[in-house]
């Protein structure tokens, strides 16, 4: 692993730092992620255990912008059941989000903006902790940034999708007043922009990152590419809502990130967290290693 994908390393992007700074890892079924892509071929790139389960990350990322400090998505949390943990294999031991973003030389309180990619309880999980007087923000600076199409599914969730959402990791948001919402994008730091991409679900968003100047521009591609496998068109995975919606959002973005040779974070992937996305042969995409090294 290089220098610039080692978790909490700056990784400079222009204007802005960049720091990686995942959660707990754990583990999802295989055939899930990848949907109808048959097992013989995903099995060669992400090999499964003997419960069927691929390893997942939860990198978050940090974005220094100016006097502005952005955290996009902020993990797993620490209010999973015993059982719970045991189902997704989540790894313990080892440092958690909150001693990442300290390991990049900031702490909780220095947060000034949360954006959140959607509220899958592996993507908000950090969102809130419990104070003296209950559940209360974990940033406690930071306006949290919530998509209002994503809040308002989240609120009557279907049966299909209900187990990914956790009302304890948004509620004590509004209760506490420290949430902006937006429709289509919103912009909470210079070079910080979330945009809708559906897909996953109605309202999901990645995050485009524009350092300014040649070269200076990344993605964060939340669940629309969860691993640098799922570059190609139809690995799609069984989790999307709307799976033909996911497949025309990759069309509108994967060619422009090829095209401008973005730097791309992969939200899901324990091995190659960064990197960029090359068209060979043409039409067909796929991602390779973002730094020497890695």
């Amino acid at each position: 692993m290089s220098v610039g994908s080692a978790p909490g390393a700056a990784i400079p992007l222009g204007s802005l730092r960049l720091h990686l700074v995942p959660d707990a890892s754990f583990a999802l079924d295989g055939g899930a992620m990848f949907g109808v892509v048959p097992k013989t071929l995903w099995n060669r790139v992400k090999r499964c255990d003997e419960q069927n389960r691929i390893p997942m990350a939860t990198n978050c990322l940090l974005v220094e912008s100016g006097r502005e400090l952005v955290l996009v998505d902020t993990g797993l949390g620490e209010r999973l059941s015993a059982a719970e943990r045991e189902l997704f294999a989540v790894a313990t031991g080892g440092p958690r989000l909150p001693e990442r973003i300290r390991a990049a030389g900031y702490a909780p309180e220095d947060v000034t903006h949360v954006l959140l990619t959607h509220l899958h309880f592996d993507h908000c999980g950090w969102n809130c902790r419990q104070g003296t007087a209950g559940l209360e923000p974990t940033f406690p600076r930071a306006r949290y940034w919530l998509a209002r199409g994503e809040v308002e599914h989240a609120r009557r969730r279907s049966e299909r999708d209900a187990p990914s959402y956790r009302p304890e990791n948004w509620e004590p948001l509004f209760a506490a007043g420290v949430v902006e919402l937006f429709d289509d994008e919103a912009t909470p730091a210079a070079g910080v922009r979330a945009v809708r991409a559906p897909g996953h679900n109605r309202d999901m968003c990645i995050v485009l990152l524009d350092g300014g100047g040649e070269g200076a521009r990344g993605v964060f591609l939340a669940d629309l590419v969860p691993q640098a496998v799922h570059v190609p068109f139809p690995w799609i995975m069984s989790y999307d809502l709307y799976p033909v919606e996911t497949m025309a959002t990759k069309r509108r973005w994967i060619p422009e990130l090829a095209r401008g040779d973005w730097l791309c974070i992969f939200e899901h992937d324990t091995d190659q967290p960064l990197g960029r996305i090359v068209e060979e042969p043409p039409g067909r995409f796929h991602a390779v290693p973002a730094f020497a090294g890695d």
